[in-house]
């Protein structure tokens, strides 16, 4: 059976790399491996060059957040026809992606990358303001997803705050990001230790990814405050800042080493001996699940979607959110086990991939338009 043509809209899309770019792009590659068409429409920038069937629109910054921009809606004629659409977000793109499956009468499938209402801080101007944000944002992805056919959950818990919290009526089913574990594997670390000038003498406790306020990476600091570790930061964001503030008062050696091109990010994952990941607010926890595949297991917060993604014992260990005595422990723990908690995320790595996310996203594609 031929596979569907499809047309994708997002928000978020190259040069700019984060969770939501890589899963779109992988997902179109994979797409592509087996002979179906996807078309990407994102918002313009200056510094990239668009690959076949990628159709960037006119953007704006958005003013709220440092590095995102957003698509003007609007549709590319060169899109041509598609059998489905797919809205990677509920803002700009996504409205461009509802008037395509309107107007041609298209199943629309919405993915819900992103718990919009956790950003109401950014744009607050106090608690009061704050709380008002977070139920208009809720209320608006309410109407959003409310008219897509199906929604589509990177994990169980986004699922269950989506039915639950965001109280949608639309079907939602759980699709995995999923992770390429053909570029992800484990590899010396040695080299990656020698070329950043990190110590060879202690454990390596890290995160990569945006540095986000909502994602609490100054609590990576606290957590490891007097331990004899070197924490190691690769990624950029807003908080920065905040977070080198932190960790010049702090008693533990820290190094930021900025954006690292995802080529390097096997050598990353490998050199560390923990992965730490305190964010409340992840759909999936993508960064997690790349160091589980490079075997590196992981000390993170039980909230969000991270309740799901580490299971004590196995990969890695939690800890409950807010309590940084229990953060360190879980750092600890992993610390202690690396070997055996190692071994198990690497027996895991293909229930992860990409392949078995793609396989998913094909199944609910095909029941969508049978359904039509």
């Amino acid at each position: 059976m031929a596979l569907p043509s499809v047309g994708a809209f997002t928000d978020t899309y190259l040069p700019t790399v984060n969770g939501v770019t890589y899963t779109v792009q992988a997902w179109r590659d994979r797409w592509r491996d087996r002979g179906g068409d996807m078309a990407i429409v994102y918002p313009d920038a200056d510094d990239y060059e668009p690959d076949d069937r990628e159709y960037p629109v006119r953007s704006l910054p958005f003013p709220f957040y440092e590095g995102f921009r957003m698509g003007v809606p609007r549709v590319p004629e060169a899109i041509g026809d598609v059998d489905l659409v797919h809205a990677h977000t509920p803002f700009g793109l996504g409205m461009s992606a509802m008037r395509v499956a309107r107007s041609r009468d298209l199943p629309l499938i919405a993915s819900y990358h992103t718990p919009t209402s956790e950003y109401a801080a950014y744009v607050s101007l106090g608690d009061r303001v704050e709380r008002t944000v977070r139920r208009t944002a809720t209320s608006y992805e309410r109407w959003f997803f409310d008219r897509a056919d199906v929604v589509i959950a990177p994990s169980d818990r986004a699922r269950d705050h989506i039915v639950e919290t965001v109280d949608v009526s639309t079907p939602v089913e759980v699709v995995p990001n999923g992770v390429d574990v053909q570029r992800l594997q484990p590899v010396a670390g040695d080299d990656f230790r020698t070329r950043y000038d990190l110590p060879t003498d202690r454990p390596l406790v890290g995160y990569t990814g945006r540095h986000g306020y909502e994602k609490c990476l100054s609590d990576i600091i606290s957590a490891t405050d007097g331990m004899n570790v070197t924490v190691v930061f690769g990624g950029d964001g807003p908080a920065r800042d905040d977070i080198e503030a932190r960790a010049e008062a702090a008693n533990v050696d820290v190094r930021f080493l900025g954006f690292l091109p995802r080529e390097e990010l096997p050598a990353f994952y490998s050199a560390l001996d923990a992965f730490a990941f305190p964010s409340p607010v992840e759909t999936q926890g993508l960064v997690a699940l790349e160091a589980n595949a490079c075997g590196t297991p992981v000390a993170g917060v039980d909230s969000g979607a991270l309740a799901d993604t580490i299971e004590d014992g196995v990969n890695g260990y939690s800890y409950s959110q807010g309590d940084i005595t229990g953060f360190r422990a879980a750092i600890n723990r992993v610390l202690a086990e690396q070997d055996t908690l190692a071994e198990q995320c690497l027996s895991r790595r293909e229930t992860i991939s990409i392949d078995h996310a793609v396989d998913r996203l094909t199944d609910v594609y095909e029941s969508v338009l049978e359904d039509d």
